[in-house]
């Protein structure tokens, strides 16, 4: 059961998918509502310039239909005559064309922007397969085309018989009217009929820009095991990354005990704590070359006395120092005082092994601020 849900597609397409589709040319797409914006358009062209646009062609008809003897008498200029007339044809319907051309522009903003897709221009071979253009059209997308389909030739064939039907008083009175007033009057119950009819088609609009929405993103969903991949690939392998951190630590941890024969002190608690100090010229406070707990506290403990790194046991402080002081930073001034005691004791220890004379007592109540100090570990 288990292995079953992980393979349904149940979880929403991730931002990495929905980006992938878009190169890929996959983007909601409503063939209705750019049909609807053209032809609403060219609706609402004809109902305002319908009558500028009749009167221009029909001047420009009229000016073809006349022939001057000049004209007649050489055959060129009727080539010249006929560009002229078709050069004030193209500009009489040019507003309809540009308007018609913004809106196949438009359209695509209504569900979301424009989207270029070098991919979708690639050759692909499986498109020759018939196979697939069989499956669409007896699939779930394949019915609800043939649906809308048959809603839309119903809906405006409705919508026509009843713009006919309110209208018919004004269509056989065209009958009775003079041949200009009928032409006028027709233009004019063309327009409202065509913009009655075309208006009807928001109505499959509203229907099928939300069900595009979502069987587009339905068609994205991804399933339990493709979101784990894809946060493998996207954020990498975790057994890989925590091989990756194992190796850095250990490269972080030999550096560190590298370090540790530079140190001028280690203090120890004596056992579970350690911290190598270092203190050169130059240097403004004491920094912190080494720490560590346990095993690592141990090894410190080893690398020191194998190079007579001096030692001191003050386990209040090697807490202290082990909590608040960051490897090669300098370490809080709030513990400036009890380390200048522990230096202290190594200049002294390290003028008697020059010198010799009186063996330095190490001091033994270093004062540490009591917010500073950890608890206690056993040991």
């Amino acid at each position: 059961m288990s292995e079953d849900s992980d393979l349904e597609r149940t979880e929403p397409a991730s931002g990495r998918r929905l980006e992938k589709a878009r190169e890929e040319g996959q983007v909601p797409r409503s063939r209705e509502i750019g049909a609807f914006l053209i032809l609403i358009v060219a609706a609402g062209m004809f109902w305002s310039l319908g009558s500028w646009m009749m009167q221009r062609m029909t001047a420009i008809f009229r000016r073809g239909l006349v022939l001057d003897e000049p004209t007649v008498r050489e055959p060129p200029m009727m080539l010249i005559r006929f560009a002229d007339l078709s050069m004030d044809a193209l500009f009489s319907v040019m507003p309809l064309f540009g308007a018609l051309m913004l809106a196949c522009l438009i359209s695509p903003f209504f569900l979301g922007s424009w989207n270029f897709s070098p991919n979708a221009l690639m050759p692909d071979l499986k498109r020759l397969n018939p196979l697939p253009g069989l499956k669409r059209m007896i699939s779930l997308n394949g019915l609800v085309e043939l649906v809308k389909a048959v809603a839309k030739a119903g809906l405006i064939a409705g919508v026509a018989i009843a713009v006919i039907w309110s209208e018919r008083d004004d269509i056989f009175a065209l009958f009775g009217q003079s041949l200009e007033v009928a032409v006028s009057s027709a233009g004019h119950l063309l327009n409202f009929s065509f913009l009655s009819i075309v208006s009807a088609m928001l109505l499959i609009v509203v229907i099928d820009v939300p069900f595009q929405i979502w069987q587009y993103y339905d068609k994205l969903k991804m399933t339990k095991e493709e979101v784990k991949q894809e946060h493998k690939e996207s954020d990498g392998d975790p057994h890989v990354k925590a091989r990756i951190r194992s190796l850095q630590r250990e490269a972080a941890r030999r550096r560190m005990m590298g370090a540790v024969p530079t140190a001028d002190v280690i203090v120890t608690n004596p056992t579970h704590f350690a911290v190598a100090l270092a203190y050169k010229s130059g240097m403004s406070a004491p920094r912190a070359v080494a720490k560590g707990t346990g095993e690592v506290a141990r090894k410190i403990r080893e690398i020191g006395a194998e190079h007579g790194v001096p030692m001191l046991e003050a386990p209040p402080l090697a807490r202290a120092l082990y909590r608040h002081a960051e490897l090669d930073q300098e370490i809080p001034s709030a513990l400036y005082a009890a380390v200048a005691e522990v230096l202290a004791y190594v200049y002294q220890l390290t003028n008697w092994r020059q010198v010799g004379g009186s063996y330095p007592t190490p001091p033994r109540e270093i004062s540490v601020p009591a917010e500073l100090v950890p608890e206690p570990v056993n040991g």
